[in-house]
């Protein structure tokens, strides 16, 4: 093994040992949590803020499937290159940082990769994460969703059409029904006279 897998199999364990301690065992801080949206065949860019004067190893982890933590890559210093960890080395995934913000960037995201994404510090034994809930809507999803609206606005528009042809129907009822009866009741008769 190499000191690249061995770091992101330490820190994955690490990781591991967290999300079991934090039922109360111990307490792992948990900076901030964010969502972002985004549409597939896109480029997204998550991001952290640091919260430390100095350079602490950075890493990023993802959450699978509900099940499984996978280490994406790691940074010992804003001035260094990332290393990726196996399966994230084919140029999708780029990691960076400056002073004061670390940036993921995932080129043209999928459905498959919304999930849950851990931005992560490690220093003097403490781990700090910040979690981001990535949600990819598929072009799919989106033409459903104005499909959606269009048939709302056509049900509307015939529940208006019928509502007029009701009272339509109604007021002529008004005009021929037993109030008009009763008036052509109440007509005088006429006496015709013939002349000769």
């Amino acid at each position: 093994m190499t000191f690249f897998e061995i770091l992101c199999s330490t820190i994955i364990c690490i990781f591991l040992l967290c999300l079991l301690f934090v039922s109360g065992w111990i307490s792992v801080s948990v900076s901030q949590s964010q969502t972002v949206d985004v549409q597939s065949g896109g480029d997204v860019t998550l991001h952290c803020s640091k919260m430390f004067n100095y350079d602490p190893l950075t890493f990023w982890l993802r959450l699978v499937n509900k099940t499984k933590v996978s280490c994406i890559s790691v940074l010992t210093g804003h001035r260094t290159m990332a290393k990726y960890c196996d399966g994230y080395e084919n140029g999708k995934f780029e990691m960076s940082s400056n002073i004061s913000t670390v940036f993921l960037k995932i080129r043209q995201v999928d459905f498959s990769d919304s999930g849950l994404y851990f931005c992560g510090f490690y220093t003097s034994g403490r781990l700090v994460f910040s979690v981001i809930d990535l949600h990819v809507q598929e072009l799919t999803s989106l033409i459903l969703g104005g499909l959606t609206v269009f048939l709302v606005m056509v049900i509307i528009g015939l529940v208006v059409k019928i509502r007029k042809l009701q009272k339509g129907i109604f007021l002529r009822f008004l005009d021929f029904g037993p109030a008009a009866r009763r008036r052509r009741e109440l007509e005088p008769n006429v006496v015709y006279a013939a002349t000769r």
